[in-house]
């Protein structure tokens, strides 16, 4: 509720300040009025009287449509929600001892994730005894990790979690 008083206050007759800086609807500044005589010249176009900034001395205000600002102001914000993008963490599950079809499918995977914007983690799992071959997986993350290097960097490098190691790969800022 408060934010639509703090709206409200910002359009036409709400409009509290003593001296304004006008500008019409296409532009050009008109110089500085009080806030009745602004109102005045708005109602004489019938149009509406919108601070634009209040941070400033006197406060800019311009005579506009102020149901279509409104609505210009809602599609830029939606627009600009639309562009964002969440960046998530993909997972690559492999172990180390992978055949070389098998390395290029998981590559490819990563690739992907990768181009899309998403970070991913390599995790190379383990079995039984197979924890001896740390230095093997080692190896497979920095080839992986080479493999990738023009389209990524490395976020995390290689960790013990239990008998899984696992390896963050982000992509570079466009």
């Amino acid at each position: 509720m408060k934010n639509n008083y703090n709206e409200e206050s910002l359009i036409n007759e709400y409009i509290k300040y003593s001296k304004v800086r006008l500008i019409d609807a296409l532009g050009k500044q008109l110089g500085i009025y009080s806030s009745d005589e602004a109102l005045g010249i708005a109602a004489e176009q019938g149009l509406d009287l919108v601070v634009i900034s209040d941070k400033s001395k006197p406060p800019v205000c311009k005579i506009i449509n102020y149901g279509k600002y409104k609505f210009e102001q809602e599609k830029k914000a939606k627009e600009a929600k639309r562009k964002q993008h969440q960046t998530t963490i993909k997972e690559v599950k492999m172990r180390y001892k992978i055949e070389h079809h098998d390395y290029k499918v998981r590559i490819n995977q990563a690739l992907r994730f990768l181009k899309s914007g998403d970070k991913v983690k390599i995790t190379v799992i383990f079995r039984g005894r197979e924890i001896q071959h740390f230095n093997l997986a080692i190896n497979l993350l920095n080839k992986i990790s080479k493999d990738l290097e023009e389209i990524s960097q490395i976020q995390q490098y290689p960790t013990k979690d239990g008998k899984n190691i696992t390896m963050i790969l982000s992509p570079y800022k466009k």
